[in-house]
């Protein structure tokens, strides 16, 4: 497994498994399969709400000897309600994962809403339908209740989520340890080249969430346009003998991003992860850059009533 290092000092490998939206009675399975397969990278975030059912199987991986906790990168975020809770929520994930720390702890997303308890990830709305955002609570504060965690031991490496290119800017500036990592959608419909040469310009390891764009889950939450069907990525599929799925992902390997596709599906699995023995030429990686749409398939405005990214 190819790994990335991190300003950190550690190494997060580059192909990871997301498990927005896996189901509760399918998530054994799924994730003891991709650990057979070779994964040890799995995304979790305590808004999908699973992460007590990825507890019992990485619980269940380690005591029948599948793989060792010091093989795994393990990732889960912060949710908006609790930027003021931010020691109380991390250690809520922990007892929910049944792990003594995580690789790596990110702000989900740069805005912090009404407190609704730890653990609890509804997303607050107020009166007039639009999300309750509060306003004492600054995301320097967050970054340096984030810091905390680290020298307190539970988390190995901190990170950011869904920040732009300023909110980064900004962060590097008041950090007293740099964001690892920043996770953003990112996929050949929406390459955000700036922000990514700017992450990585400055040590911050990029890793692409909804790698594959509009993919099924988010076609149907978002109605979103599918690069898997575009003629210019499903030519270049066939010319390598690989699916679009593996082409797209190769892709976001060679911009040196970490990739984590979701999937429900096991032979899916495999697919995502066979991308290791074949390389895109320089010739066809600038093919894709031409057929940058600046699509964004995520909108959690449709839920908010409020666009974080205007």
């Amino acid at each position: 497994m190819a790994a990335l290092a991190l300003s950190s000092g550690h190494k997060m490998p580059t192909v990871g498994l997301g498990v927005w939206r896996m189901e509760s009675p399918s998530i054994r399975g799924l994730i003891h399969s991709a650990l057979r397969i070779g994964y040890r990278h799995f995304d979790c975030a305590a808004d999908y709400q699973n992460e007590a059912e990825v507890g019992d199987a990485l619980a269940e991986a380690f005591q029948t000897g599948l793989v060792k906790r010091e093989d795994l990168f393990i990732t889960t975020k912060l949710w908006n309600s609790d930027h003021g809770h931010v020691v109380e929520a991390c250690k809520d994930s922990l007892k929910k994962l049944q792990l003594d720390y995580l690789d790596l702890y990110l702000v989900h997303f740069p805005v912090a809403t009404r407190h609704t308890g730890v653990g609890t990830t509804s997303s607050a709305l107020g009166d007039d339908g639009v999300l309750d955002i509060d306003t004492t609570i600054s995301l320097e504060t967050t970054w340096h209740a984030m810091e905390d965690l680290v020298s307190m031991g539970l988390v190995r490496s901190i990170g950011i989520s869904n920040y732009d290119i300023f909110l980064t800017r900004d962060c590097l500036a008041y950090a007293k340890i740099k964001p690892a990592v920043n996770q953003i959608e990112l996929h050949p419909y929406f390459q955000r080249d700036c922000l990514v040469k700017f992450c990585q310009k400055h040590g911050i390891c990029v890793t692409a969430h909804t790698p594959l764009g509009g993919s099924t889950a988010n076609t149907e939450w978002f109605g979103s346009v599918s690069c898997l069907e575009d003629p210019a990525i499903k030519s270049l599929a066939e010319k390598y003998g690989k699916t679009p799925a593996q082409l797209i992902l190769r892709w976001g390997l060679q911009r040196n991003t970490v990739v984590i596709p979701k999937t429900s599906k096991e032979e899916r699995l495999q697919e995502n992860f066979a991308v290791f023995d074949f390389h895109i030429s320089d010739e066809d990686m600038e093919k894709m850059k031409s057929i940058d749409r600046n699509y964004r398939t995520n909108q959690p405005a449709k839920f908010w009533g409020i666009d974080l990214f205007a």
